[in-house]
């Protein structure tokens, strides 16, 4: 480099110090402006041999990300300071030590979560963006300026790309518009948001986003009048009552743009919101609701609202802590306009999320609806057996989830994710009360667990300390805290009956005249092909390996030693490998949707899925269903941009599934008899009792019950049972 240009890039360095100073959202003091220095110059000296694509150098990055914290986010002398040293560590010879040395250990820590978000390996097998997306948020509970800092980070390398090499654009555009944008809407950066999904669609589908874009600037004259048309009716009623406002036309982002074109299926020239107008004004905050509904009535009698299109976040907040009145009303020549009405606070919160949050509140610690979020967090976050890809799908729908607010018999009022059940609000009520919900009552009503909650609906949780999770509860429920639990519950109840099975298993060996010592049980394993002795256990416990079955084990014993040998010496001793054949015929079907029906399928050439896989269905153009691994290369561009195609399937152990059962009962009618059969059926643990229906006819009976059992051995046993009551002719199964 020349002397002149050494120079120039210098002068820049000093101007882009004054600006970030100058364009902070909070006030600095003195000691903030020394710290904010002191990174500047460890910045500086730490890149100064670096150098980005463009040929610009590296410093400048950091500033860039600084800027956008200090500003745009609005963060602290702390953030600012963590971004300007966010690759300091990584990339150069400064260690975290002296980094907390020179600034501390809140810098320090922020910093490091910064660099293990980038330096932690991955499992090639899994997606980048799910094991990424991950780690992003085990840092969540370390400092929240940590992700923020990182979506910053991220806004500045989407906002200079353009030199990267076209498939490395692809990839970190995909990445954007899967985890980064969805996070900046959960934090309630929304200008941010924005931003990063017409990025995003500017990488990964060029064509489309021109096209919009240069259709809005086509319209942008035409648009600006009529905005301006719209706007002075109601200026003059505004002027008139002496508010204090600005108003102003807001276009819709690109991206938001082409998702309306897709969902309702039409042109650009057919989505008739494009834009929105903003009133924003100067109040009180006591005064604050009382003038936003004063301006929707000014608003209102100029032009029609449509009643299915009002939306109050004034009384009742999103948890991001967004606050504002939408309408959308009848403009001039017969166009929909949505009028957003906020104050200047509203205003400020829509715009810097958290920081301006902060800034409104008398007390500091007070985090509001993002604290109540990240504790839902570590619920998923502490369940460590669930996979990467696992992970993404369970949380990933809960961060662009819209809100619906419930109440309780007392009045109280909860915010949930849209297509919240009643079970889910039975475990965001608390844990214990989820396990042990026995119904629940919506607007005095008994209904399913299963139903769906609408705003305004309110809710009661019927709860006994009998009532325990089923499988079937995972169907009902949609929130990942209340799914985490349901699974916790099921393993331990798993591993209750496994313990049971355990006792059951040692007399009826001991019956048999065999030892329940390692060696057998080894034996069993093989000759039952089940993958642990725990699975093993269970059968035992659920009635699934019955006495039968353990005679057959018992005389075949010198061959089953022969064979547990030969399996020693052909696998490897982890317990967890199991052969394919075994899990083929371990898991014999292949379920589809919440129905867990079954369809004719394909399976795909690209991953190859093997029964045992966790797998989902795509729904094709002209191959029907093809089925693909959840951790398929072409699985998280699919799921992307393919969401309405994808269906939820999975294999399943036909020995562990619950089945359906009716059976016909007919005999001679005698007092109590219902109440016999009824107590036979409730005290088998593993025997659910879904209805039961008798009829009497001139001292004869005729009834029909239907159960949900575990497999045929349970249902004979019960049949048999039935059959032993005093009274009972005949039993049949339907």
């Amino acid at each position: 480099m020349t002397e002149a240009a050494i120079e120039k890039e210098k002068k820049e360095l000093t101007k882009q110090y004054k600006e970030l100073l100058r364009i902070s959202y909070r006030t600095l003091s003195k000691e903030d402006k020394k710290l904010i220095r002191s990174a500047f110059d460890v910045a500086v000296d730490a890149h100064k041999d670096q150098r980005r694509k463009s040929g610009e150098a590296y410093i400048f990055h950091p500033i860039a990300v600084a800027k956008i914290v200090a500003s745009e986010i609005g963060l602290d002398a702390t953030s600012i300071v963590a971004a300007l040293l966010h690759d300091v560590v990584e990339d150069t010879t400064y260690t975290l030590t002296d980094i907390e040395r020179m600034f501390g250990p809140t810098v320090a820590r922020i910093v490091d979560g910064l660099t293990k978000i980038d330096a932690m390996s991955y499992d090639g097998e899994i997606s980048l963006q799910a094991e990424n997306f991950r780690k992003m948020l085990l840092t969540l509970n370390e400092d929240i300026r940590v992700i923020i800092i990182k979506i910053a980070d991220r806004l500045h390398n989407m906002q200079t790309m353009e030199s990267m090499p076209e498939n490395k654009q692809v990839k970190i555009a995909s990445e954007t518009l899967y985890i980064y944008a969805p996070l900046a809407h959960r934090i309630g950066l929304y200008n941010i948001k924005n931003e990063l999904e017409d990025l995003g669609l500017k990488y990964t589908e060029p064509e489309v986003y021109y096209d919009i874009l240069s259709k809005i600037k086509e319209s942008k004259e035409e648009q600006d009048l009529y905005i301006k048309t719209f706007s002075k009716t109601i200026k003059n009623s505004l002027d008139a009552e002496r508010f204090d406002y600005t108003i102003k036309g807001r276009p819709k982002s690109i991206f938001s743009i082409r998702l309306k074109m897709q969902n309702q299926n039409v042109g650009f020239d057919e989505v008739y919101d494009k834009f929105a107008v903003r009133i924003c004004y100067e109040s009180s905050l006591e005064s604050e609701k009382f003038l936003a509904w004063k301006i929707y009535s000014m608003v209102t009698d100029h032009f029609r609202p449509n009643p299915i299109r009002l939306r109050d976040w004034i009384s009742s907040p999103k948890s991001t802590g967004y606050e504002a009145l939408h309408i959308t009303v009848m403009g001039p020549k017969g166009r929909w306009v949505e009028v957003q009405i906020r104050s200047n606070r509203m205003n400020e919160i829509a715009e810097k999320g958290y920081a301006a949050h902060y800034k409104y509140k008398s007390n500091e610690k007070d985090e509001g609806g993002l604290d109540d979020w990240l504790n839902k967090l570590q619920d998923t976050l502490e369940n460590s057996d669930i996979s990467a890809v696992d992970f993404v799908e369970e949380f990933k729908l809960n961060l662009y989830a819209k809100e619906i607010f419930v109440f309780t018999p007392k009045g109280d009022l909860y915010s949930l994710s849209k297509g919240s059940s009643a079970l889910d609000f039975a475990f965001h009520i608390h844990t214990e009360v989820g396990l042990h919900t026995r119904g629940t009552k919506v607007n005095g009503k008994l209904v399913p667990l299963s139903q769906e909650l609408k705003s305004g609906d309110q809710v009661e949780v019927i709860t006994s300390e009998k009532a325990k999770p089923s499988a079937n509860w995972l169907v009902y429920a949609n929130s990942p805290r209340a799914r985490s639990k349901i699974k916790s519950s099921l393993k331990e109840e798993k591993k209750q009956i496994a313990a049971e099975g355990k006792v059951i298993l040692t007399r009826k060996l001991k019956s048999l005249k065999i030892a329940l010592d390692e060696k057998t049980v080894n034996q069993l394993v093989v000759f039952f092909k089940v993958k642990t002795s725990l699975d093993l256990f269970y059968r035992v416990g659920a009635g699934i390996i019955d006495n039968p079955k353990l005679k057959d084990f018992a005389s075949t014993r010198s061959n089953v030693l022969m064979s547990f040998i030969k399996n020693r010496i052909r696998k490897p001793s982890n317990p967890d490998e199991i052969n394919n054949e075994e899990i083929t015929e371990k898991l014999d079907q292949l379920v589809f949707g919440k129905e867990e029906g079954k369809l004719d399928y394909k399976l795909a050439n690209c991953c190859n899925p093997i029964p045992g896989d966790n797998v989902f269905g795509f729904v094709t153009v002209s191959e029907g269903v093809k089925v693909h691994k959840l951790n398929c290369p072409n699985a998280i561009q699919m799921q992307s941009n393919y969401n309405y195609r994808i269906i939820t399937s999975k294999w399943v152990d036909s020995s562990q599934r619950d089945f359906k059962s009716e059976l016909k009962i007919s005999g001679i009618d005698t007092i109590g008899l219902v109440n016999e059969v009824t107590k036979v059926i409730s005290t088998n643990l593993h025997i659910d009792m879904k209805s039961v229906h008798f009829d009497s006819n001139d001292g004869l009976f005729k009834g029909t019950i239907i159960v949900i059992v575990k497999n045929k051995s349970i249902l004979d046993n019960l049949v048999k049972k039935i059959k032993n009551i005093t009274g009972i002719d005949k039993v049949t199964r339907v």
